[in-house]
């Protein structure tokens, strides 16, 4: 028979028969919380168990007690509605993610290029062992070098990755990256903007295969790629091309042996479905392409029969407890953030690009024009409030695409770019080009000498490259032309933590937005869990408020 209550002062209501007729709930009636705050703790209390219990009437929650047989012939003084286990925030998401990468959470930190993915970053978290990615993308190689041996230094048992970014048109890039990260041992790496396979990315992956002691493919250099194409993600889900292994096998850089183990094994041991992000992103709904590219996953296990099934995690707009708990109940075997992280007081990026963040909504984004691939017409999401970068940026690009050299620009349109955009002339520009490429790329710069075209390309990337590094040295008087990399998770990320004190960027630390997501995501479950048994629950116990004092349990 259906019991149904009104709602009570409590907020809870209870619409339903008991969930066990055979059990019953014995304990203090003094540990039962009857009023609206005692409710609120005993249902965050997530490491604990909860009965909802129902005494004269009156429903109350309590996490002590235990459950008992019933006996025919004894009325209890508590009737129990429902029971729910304790939650251990180790079980959201594959279990097997964190021994693979020896981290306590399903979730990790993404790249942000130009180290806004900061040293500072990448150890806060990792000494918590939650994994977080490098943002090597743009740096020199003396930078990159520098920061491989300070995050091995303070986390020489890890957990921790580098991001390797796809470089199509300065393929000798990824290649520095490569090096570098198997000269220092460098164990997992993050692939990113991939379009196709590279002999980089196949190098590395190839280079840490080996048989132990029990005859098992052992691998030491463990890839995670972000993809948002299904055509990449099979790619990165299937072995090595054989093509490209034999090459490699030629030059000496892996062995026969090496290149029939990559045979056997995916490329990626993991695959972060990116779906609306900040930088480089196709904007795809995460609802639409995470059950997409979980097919493919099933697909190519069946074709494959990998010993070791792939992963398949989540990012693009994850930024609260409710988006977090979404992608773990599509399935995700783990979560990463980007957007909100760049506001954090770790992010390599200054203090005025921390404040605009943390005042952006869902809505305060936009797509620009990528520097590094500006001629192709690849673009990336960034933020539009308190900046004009996208709007000058999308000019500079309807331009390029307009005129096939400089000199064929009208003089009108020319004083504009160099007053407002350029502030110096554009022939100051080149100038300035040609001395940077003169010591670090000669045959671009020569490319650029026969080619009126790609001449006016550089000059124009001279503008969407330095507006990057203007957000995060802090270039005074170019606040206007900041190109600060942003998905709409740092506006859902705002309105959540409005009014809490992670609402100010300076009280912003990676591990408590970590921490806070994470419980966040198991409350409410447990909210979720207990509405589906039956139970009507008030809106104030089924939001998830960041406090300090909750990480202190």
């Amino acid at each position: 028979m259906t019991t149904v209550l009104n709602k009570q002062d409590n907020g809870l209501a209870f619409f339903g028969p008991p969930c066990n007729f055979h059990q019953v709930w014995k304990g203090s009636l003094d540990c039962v919380s009857f009023d609206l705050n005692n409710i609120k703790d005993k249902l965050l209390a997530i490491d604990k168990p909860c009965y909802i219990v129902r005494v004269n009437g009156k429903i109350g929650v309590s996490n002590d007690g235990y459950l008992s047989a019933a006996e025919n012939d004894k009325t209890e003084q508590a009737e129990l509605l429902i029971a729910a286990p304790p939650i251990s925030l180790q079980r959201l998401g594959d279990p097997n993610f964190l021994s693979f990468h020896n981290v306590k959470y399903a979730y990790a930190t993404g790249a942000m290029a130009s180290a806004i993915a900061s040293e500072e970053m990448v150890i806060a978290l990792g000494k918590e062992r939650i994994l977080s990615c490098f943002g090597a993308g743009g740096l020199t190689p003396n930078r990159l070098e520098a920061a491989i041996n300070r995050i091995q230094a303070a986390l020489p048992q890890g957990p921790y990755t580098f991001n390797l970014i796809h470089s199509p048109n300065e393929p000798a890039i990824e290649r520095y990256a490569v090096d570098l990260y198997l000269k220092y041992g460098v164990r997992t790496i993050e692939a990113s903007a991939f379009l196709d396979l590279t002999p980089n990315i196949v190098y590395y992956r190839a280079a840490g295969l080996g048989v132990n002691s029990a005859n098992k493919i052992e691998i030491k250099n463990k890839v995670i790629a972000k993809i948002s194409r299904r055509e990449v993600a099979t790619k990165f889900m299937q072995p090595a091309p054989q093509k490209i292994l034999q090459e490699l096998v030629s030059q000496g850089l892996i062995s026969e042996l090496q290149a029939n183990l990559a045979t056997k094994i995916p490329l990626a041991d993991d695959i972060t479905v990116e779906a609306d992000s900040g930088g480089h992103t196709d904007n795809r709904p995460l609802v639409c392409l995470f059950p997409a590219i979980m097919a493919l996953k099933d697909e190519i296990q069946a074709q494959y029969s990998y010993e070791q099934p792939i992963r398949v995690g989540v990012a693009g707009g994850i930024s609260t407890p409710q988006s977090a708990l979404a992608a773990f109940m599509m399935g995700a075997a783990y979560i990463v953030t980007g957007s909100i992280n760049q506001s954090c007081v770790e992010a390599g990026c200054c203090q005025h690009t921390k404040q605009l963040l943390a005042q952006a909504d869902v809505a305060d984004v936009m797509m620009a024009p990528a520097a590094d691939m500006f001629e192709m017409g690849v673009k990336l999401q960034v933020l539009k409030r308190g900046t004009m970068f996208p709007l000058r940026a999308q000019k500079l690009y309807e331009i390029y695409r307009s005129y096939n050299a400089i000199e064929e620009i009208p003089a009108p349109e020319k004083e504009k770019l160099e007053k407002q955009i350029f502030r110096k002339t554009l022939a100051q520009v080149w100038e300035e080009t040609v001395a940077y490429l003169s010591e670090k790329n000669p045959e671009k710069l020569e490319k650029a000498l026969q080619n009126p075209k790609f001449k006016m390309a550089l000059v124009f990337r001279w503008y969407l490259g330095l507006s990057s590094r203007w957000s995060t040295s802090g270039e005074k008087g170019r606040e206007v032309d900041y190109q600060i990399w942003c998905g709409p998770a740092m506006g859902s990320f705002n309105n959540w933590v409005k009014g809490s004190y992670l609402s100010e960027p300076n009280n912003r630390r990676v591990v408590d937005v970590a921490n806070h997501i994470m419980i966040g995501a198991a409350f409410l479950y447990r909210i979720q869990s207990l509405k589906i048994q039956g139970m009507q629950i008030s809106d104030y116990y089924s939001q998830y408020r960041p406090v300090r004092s909750t990480l202190e349990v």
